[in-house]
């Protein structure tokens, strides 16, 4: 057979006004649509193509389990560079709770995921993305530092905010007495971050003030304003620590 093929996933649209209004401020382009007889949208970005028809009856798009695709692309972060500026340009800040999100590009992180209105997930990854991951944490750590790799690997690459939240709060209680103040400040953080991409605020105030007790050095203060950058404000948390936030 020829080696001329073209993918395209189908993924069910609960709204077409949500779905054009999030992916057209997006930046992509529509290059069809229609509402009768049946539902059907197709959406153009860069290279690639996402169509949408009717989403089967009963669906809840809270559950943000409608469907998903894959974009393999050279390198994420223009596309999360693109797309966050696009975000702020409509909203005046980057959506990272609720419905529709980005998740954060980390600094070394191979993909990022939308999550669109109708609750579907595209997820764009590095082609050449480490093959090899180790569900559980890195053997070569120990204590909390595994248990942060594990949140980082169900957060990152299994799309999995509540398993990696549930699995950091778990780690925290048996770990954290122990643990490295960076590490526990880290822990705490993403605990924070974790919170508000679930919409789940219960909790973020005490975690906070945790912080703010932790002794740390200016580096490790840097560390954890970029862990609570798009989450929340930084500014906030670094002004009761005594150091003044950069302009």
């Amino acid at each position: 057979m020829p080696k001329n093929e073209t993918t395209i996933p189908v993924l069910p649209c609960a709204s077409l006004e949500d779905t054009l209004d999030f992916y057209e401020m997006l930046g992509f382009e529509v290059t069809y649509k229609q509402k009768k007889p049946y539902l059907y949208l197709a959406l153009r970005c860069s290279g690639f193509e996402v169509h949408f028809g009717a989403g089967p009856e009963g669906m809840d798009p809270s559950l943000e389990n409608a469907g998903g695709c894959l974009v393999m692309v050279d390198e994420v972060a223009p596309y999360h560079a693109e797309f966050t500026q696009s975000m702020r340009r409509a909203h005046g800040k980057v959506l990272v709770s609720g419905r529709p999100r980005i998740t954060r590009l980390r600094p070394g992180a191979s993909r990022f995921t939308l999550v669109d209105p109708s609750g579907n997930s595209l997820v764009f990854i590095r082609r050449d993305e480490p093959a090899e991951l180790e569900y559980g944490g890195s053997k070569e750590l120990q204590g909390l530092a595994r248990a942060l790799d594990n949140a980082r690997i169900l957060r990152d690459f299994k799309n999995d905010d509540l398993a990696a939240f549930r699995a950091l709060k778990s780690a925290l209680r048996r770990h954290g007495d122990k643990a490295a103040p960076v590490d526990r400040a880290v822990a705490l953080a993403t605990l924070v971050e974790l919170a508000i991409a679930r919409d789940d605020r219960d909790g973020i105030d005490e975690w906070i003030a945790e912080l703010r007790s932790i002794p740390l050095d200016a580096q490790e203060k840097r560390v954890i304003e970029d862990k609570l950058r798009e989450a929340t404000d930084p500014k906030s948390w670094l002004a009761e620590t005594g150091t003044p936030p950069e302009e």
